[in-house]
């Protein structure tokens, strides 16, 4: 069995402004079956973008190996790692990071381009899918906060992706719309057989995964070789 993600003995360290080398990320092992489900508790400091960042092949370790449906986010050629990411991997970012000058289905079509092709289609069917089939034409700035990150949901998935990664993905949502937008994340994952790794200091939003883990323990910067806790519901 391919697994959707493999991470193993990654590492990741900064020089800081003093000249001194401030290691981020250390983490020996992390693994997600195809489809599975995991949330990362994660706070200020835990290294928890350079994690995902280190996955999604928009760093380069310094050492240690990512792979993502078997494919190598870690690689150095930074088109590899393109290619790979556009092909296996979608990204909600806390921020959403919509293209502004783009419409709904042009933020979602753009993020199929450098992968398997433009699919209008299958963008279209996303964003129904996601509640916004009246919005097509619409750009970011007349849509509202929870319409944004519906649209940053549905461009995740456009690519038929075998791992999506999801940063604080609630964070700027209120509760009604922050349980809304989680369920239809993890939902529409469920759907395209994708799994997802979600990062959150969200208790609430943590609660429904049956696989948590620590990233505080998990990165051993943060706690000196700790080993990680994991909890898993009955």
């Amino acid at each position: 069995m391919t697994l959707a993600l493999q991470v193993k003995d990654l590492r990741k360290a900064f020089r800081a402004p003093d000249g001194s080398v401030q290691p981020v990320v250390d983490v020996a092992r992390l693994e997600l079956a195809p489809g599975e489900q995991v949330a990362l508790r994660g706070g200020s400091g835990s290294g928890k973008t350079t994690l995902l960042h280190l996955i999604a092949g928009i760093l380069v370790p310094d050492s240690g190996e990512v792979r993502v449906a078997g494919r190598h986010m870690s690689a150095a050629d930074e088109a590899l790692r393109d290619r790979a990411r556009a092909e296996v991997l979608g990204y909600v970012f806390q921020s959403f990071h919509l293209l502004q000058g783009l419409s709904a289905l042009e933020n979602v079509a753009l993020a199929m381009h450098l992968g398997r092709g433009t699919d209008l289609g299958r963008a279209r069917e996303l964003l129904g899918r996601v509640g916004l089939s009246d919005r097509l034409d619409y750009r970011p700035r007349q849509l509202s906060i929870g319409q944004q990150q519906r649209v940053a949901v549905a461009r995740a998935l456009a690519g038929h992706p075998a791992l999506v990664l999801a940063d604080e993905p609630t964070g700027n949502l209120d509760r009604a719309r922050a349980d809304e937008a989680l369920a239809l994340i993890r939902d529409i994952c469920r759907e395209e057989s994708a799994a997802l790794l979600l990062v959150s200091h969200d208790e609430r939003a943590l609660a429904g995964f049956e696989r948590v883990i620590d990233l505080a323990l998990l990165n051993r910067c943060s706690q000196g070789g700790a080993v990680a806790r994991e909890e898993r519901l009955p």
